[in-house]
């Protein structure tokens, strides 16, 4: 016999290869796509060119990135809401579909629905697979296997060496996607509906930000053509965290999905100017809502004076109390302020229409838009109801205490209205120096005048950093659609940090929603978490701590310094290790540290930049450190981080963050003392 059959891992590479020569065949065959004669214009040739391109990009063989991971053995042929198959079949489970020349499929995606007992089936249930087998690799190369006989009782379970060790990998470059590894309570997230929102409480190593990304692979597979009419979009905390995560999805063959910040949603000014904590935790208020639509509407003037209209030999009369009626419905509608100023010149017109009709004449729609655009009926709306820029009537309400304080009150408190106005007003909306808050405001009153475009899904990560106002942009975003909405209650650190899901889904506009808890840990070291979670009682009190589920413990050392060169050191020692480093200190502290590095010979990278395997240390300022992950990390001074904030509790909730980067080990330095809350 060949060594093919006698050898399962010969068999099992052979397959990858035959795969990865389908694999290529099919992008071959897109690009061999003759469209010169197909479409009928330029811009038809253009859209089919782009979607040719982006089916190309989708159907790329990543030489690093295994094409499949596991492979399902059934007892039985899948029941309809499976696949259709023989008895026996087998499925091989990978990131995308590959088909062979005569359309048969030589790997499943992972999110199709006969994909789903690679995740979900147990001892217990086991969904009728007799066989689950994991693949280990090496690069590209297929090195190793393991089975799971879930059907054999006689077989006791255990736990997945190869699992672990795709858990525990050391790591270079960007985020990994993790859909050889999700769990089933992950696996239950990602899964569900795309009519619901979901919003995952996870502690540091859950893997919610994971799961939040192959969520929306899940729905774009489950719901393509949908999602492609709406649109997608991933919001996250910074530019830095984006571009740590924007590999996860292309790997995955989703190229659509738009990322941005909340800053990018409410660009419509140039931000050049802060508030303080007082000023922002005030503009951040839901209250501030109200004060704007107010002032948004208080534009509207109750008309005194009829319309009068003149058509030939002919004048028709609206007399005021009617345009009051007209008026006063539409406020009582409660539409957009700018639609409603469209509305009005039209029910003017309607009802300049019923005289005539009364009189004898017979008018149509032309008649009824001519006499919308008629001049006196133009002057009458544009004194009732004027147009309104929201840019400047938020300099306004900044910048004229009494303007402010006619729609402010009963909302804000005397104290509140000077804590935003500002000190020295802005002559115009380009000469202003606009805050991040400010931005949000402007937004709202946006909103106020005209509609919000609204997608289909939208993901929400770190959103515990969230002022109420924010997460009203936000959900102005997918009023019509879903989210996904990803934090840790423990890991806020603004002075707006979100006190609990249910208030921060309240203002997102999906009260509804589905709130899901991960306690599982699969990143973060046992050591590590154990240490960090000391701090829960003084920054999240009765949330449950992290549960680590590694079997390697993983590297933990505090170690006492006396200056920089130390601290040096200690990197120097985790770069002997396999991965990626981060060397996370108190902001003030980072141009210190840069200094010593430099005169050791080291160039550490920013956050959010790639590492390589030349360049693995990052020097990352402890308040962009949210959402990123290291093999190794080196915290300097803990007392100094807890200082940088303006109040204690948030500088704790820093240091839990500082402190729940590391993947396989964490190396404390300090040359103060430690917090007494670290005990």
């Amino acid at each position: 016999m060949s060594a093919s059959v006698d050898d399962p891992l010969a068999r099992e590479r052979a397959h990858l290869t035959a795969s990865r020569a389908a694999l290529r065949a099919m992008r071959e065959d897109v690009e061999s796509l003759d469209i010169s004669n197909s479409t009928a214009n330029w811009v038809d040739a253009q859209i089919l060119a782009r979607h040719i391109d982006e089916r190309v990009k989708a159907l790329a063989d990543l030489s690093h990135t295994p094409l499949f991971f596991g492979r399902l053995d059934y007892l039985h042929a899948p029941g309809a809401d499976l696949a259709e198959g023989a008895e026996g079949e087998r499925f091989y489970i990978g990131r995308r579909h590959v088909h062979d020349a005569d359309g048969d499929p030589m790997v499943i995606d992972w999110r199709a629905p006969v994909s789903q007992p690679f995740y979900r089936a147990s001892k217990k249930d086991p969904m009728d697979v007799g066989l689950r087998r994991r693949f280990g690799y090496t690069g590209g190369d297929l090195t190793a296997y393991e089975d799971e006989h879930l059907s054999d009782p006689a077989e006791a379970a255990r736990s997945s060496k190869l699992l672990q060790q795709e858990i525990e990998r050391p790591r270079v470059g960007p985020m990994r996607d993790i859909v050889a590894t999700i769990q089933p309570e992950q696996d239950e997230i990602v899964r569900s509906g795309l009519g619901g929102t979901v919003c995952v409480q996870g502690g540091p190593g859950t893997g919610k930000t994971a799961v939040g990304l192959h969520r929306v692979a899940y729905l774009l597979y489950a719901h393509r053509e949908r999602l492609a009419r709406t649109g997608t979009l991933v919001v996250g905390p910074n530019r830095s965290f984006l571009h740590y995560i924007e590999q996860v999805l292309p790997a995955l063959g989703e190229l659509s999905v738009k990322q941005a910040t909340v800053d990018d949603l409410v660009a419509h000014v140039e931000v050049r100017g802060t508030d303080d904590a007082t000023a922002a935790v005030v503009k951040g208020d839901a209250r501030m809502a109200e004060v704007l639509r107010r002032a948004v509407y208080s534009h509207v003037t109750p008309p005194t004076e009829p319309v009068v209209v003149v058509r030939g030999s002919r004048r028709w009369r609206v007399p005021a109390y009617e345009l009051q009626e007209l008026v006063g419905e539409l406020l009582e509608r409660g539409i957009r302020y700018g639609a409603a100023r469209e509305a009005l010149p039209q029910r003017i017109a309607h009802a300049v229409l019923v005289q005539m009709e009364r009189s004898g004449e017979a008018p149509d729609d032309r008649v009824q838009d001519a006499v919308a655009r008629n001049s006196a009926v133009k002057a009458a709306v544009k004194a009732i109801w004027p147009p309104v820029d929201p840019q400047k009537l938020v300099l306004r309400l900044l910048s004229d205490a009494d303007f402010l304080a006619v729609h402010a009150e009963g909302v804000l408190t005397d104290d509140e209205q000077k804590a935003i106005l500002w000190t020295k007003p802005a002559r115009s909306v380009k000469s202003a120096k606009w805050s991040a808050a400010d931005a949000v405001l402007i937004d709202e009153a946006t909103d106020l005048v005209r509609r919000t475009h609204s997608l289909g899904h939208v993901v929400l990560d770190e959103a515990q950093d969230l002022s109420p106002m924010q997460y009203r942009a936000v959900g102005r975003r997918c009023t019509t659609g879903s989210a996904t909405v990803l934090g840790d209650l423990a890991q806020g650190t603004t002075p707006w940090a979100t006190r609990s899901w249910g208030e921060a889904l309240a203002h997102l506009g999906k009260p509804d929603a589905t709130v899901e808890e991960l306690t599982a840990g699969f990143r973060v070291p046992t050591d590590v978490i154990a240490y960090a979670s000391r701090l829960l009682p003084h920054i999240a009190p009765g949330l449950a701590p992290v549960a680590s589920v590694r079997e390697n413990p993983g590297s933990f050392e505090i170690r006492p310094v006396t200056g920089t060169a130390e601290v040096v050191a200690a990197c120097v020692d985790s770069l002997r290790e396999e991965g990626s480093i981060g060397l996370i200190a108190a902001d003030a502290r980072v141009p210190a540290l840069a200094e010593a590095l430099a005169a050791a010979g080291l160039s550490p990278l920013d956050p959010g930049e790639e590492t390589t395997p030349e360049r693995r240390l990052t020097l990352v300022p402890a308040s962009l450190a949210k959402g990123l992950e290291y093999d190794y990390v080196v915290l300097d001074e803990p007392r100094a981080v807890v200082d940088g904030e303006p109040d204690e509790r948030t500088g704790l909730r820093r240091l839990y963050v500082a402190l729940t980067r590391a993947v396989s080990g964490l190396i404390v330095t300090h040359a103060s003392p430690l917090p007494p809350q670290l005990g």
